[in-house]
């Protein structure tokens, strides 16, 4: 399910993009610390997103270093780590740890089935640690599947219960800002949710999986399309409204970034990929139009 939350690099300075990069290794780094070279496999730029929200929100010193990094031989990568950093990386592996167990269900996957195995350990080390985040995940997954179960058609319920679990793990303390970082991640789970529902829409039509989307009843994918982007852009407004509130100087450019921008890269991705597909059936439609013409 995720994978959304990333920077737009375009319009980004060189320098933020490479403080952004170095959370981005630290996360790394501490992941295969804490779990080995699988924990490294479950890398994403969604926990990239709370290092470098909680960093600057909890303005916490960083352990920076230059380390060599097998898949970049050739430089020194800059690494960034703080407490935020071990908290997001174990917050990634209950994370990874459920979607495997998620597919794994939905297309019988038994690969991933092997790997969510594989972390049990690490699962239950965190379980101890982090009892609150994880309980919020695991009623996440039992909720889930009730609503799948279900097929519930109404999209604001599936959508808050992944916006219920986001804003635990957003919430790394009970303080001050706890109210602010939960509603914020309420509404990016939900953000998330939907951006998936979107993006596996056509794959669920001929594959039967559910997804609310089948059920709202637009008449046509335009008008689908249009209710998306309507929901997807008031779902991110909330979002960044909760944001705005908390008192986050430190990297706000990249966080801002992320917030008006990234998380709309891979919507306008798989637009353009659409599009493309689109014309090139369209295209195939006209040439056979074109041969019956010919013949006669």
């Amino acid at each position: 399910m995720f994978g959304y939350i990333n920077i737009n690099a375009s319009e980004l300075d060189e320098t933020s993009k490479k403080t952004y990069q170095s959370y981005y290794c630290g996360l790394c780094r501490r992941l295969k610390k804490n779990c080995g070279t699988r924990g490294q496999m479950l890398l994403n730029y969604d926990m990239t997103f709370l290092v470098v929200l909680l960093t600057g929100l909890y303005e916490l010193p960083c352990e920076s270093a230059k380390i060599t990094c097998a898949l970049h031989p050739a430089s020194k990568r800059q690494v960034r780590c703080n407490e935020i950093t071990d908290y997001a990386a174990q917050m990634n592996v209950i994370l990874a740890y459920y979607n495997l167990i998620d597919d794994w269900k939905d297309d019988n996957s038994y690969p991933k089935k092997a790997f969510a195995k594989m972390l049990q350990g690490d699962y239950t080390r965190i379980m101890q640690k982090y009892p609150r985040q994880v309980q919020a995940v695991e009623t996440y997954m039992s909720r889930m599947e009730e609503i799948e179960r279900k097929r519930e058609t109404n999209l604001d319920i599936a959508a808050g219960v992944t916006g219920e679990m986001l804003g635990e793990i957003f919430c790394w303390r009970e303080d001050e800002w706890a109210r602010d970082l939960r509603t914020m991640g309420f509404y990016m789970g939900k953000f998330i949710y939907l951006m998936d529902a979107c993006e596996d829409y056509e794959k669920d039509t001929k594959s039967k999986n559910y997804n609310p989307l089948l059920y709202m009843g637009k008449s046509s994918e335009e008008e689908r399309e249009t209710f998306c982007k309507l929901l997807l852009t008031s779902m991110m407004a909330e979002c960044a409204k909760s944001f705005e509130r908390l008192p986050i100087l430190q990297h706000a450019d990249i966080l801002r970034n992320i917030l008006y921008s990234g998380v709309w890269t891979k919507y306008e991705y798989n637009r353009l990929k659409k599009e493309k597909r689109h014309s090139r059936v369209k295209q195939k439609e006209n040439k056979r139009a074109e041969r019956r013409a010919d013949v006669r």
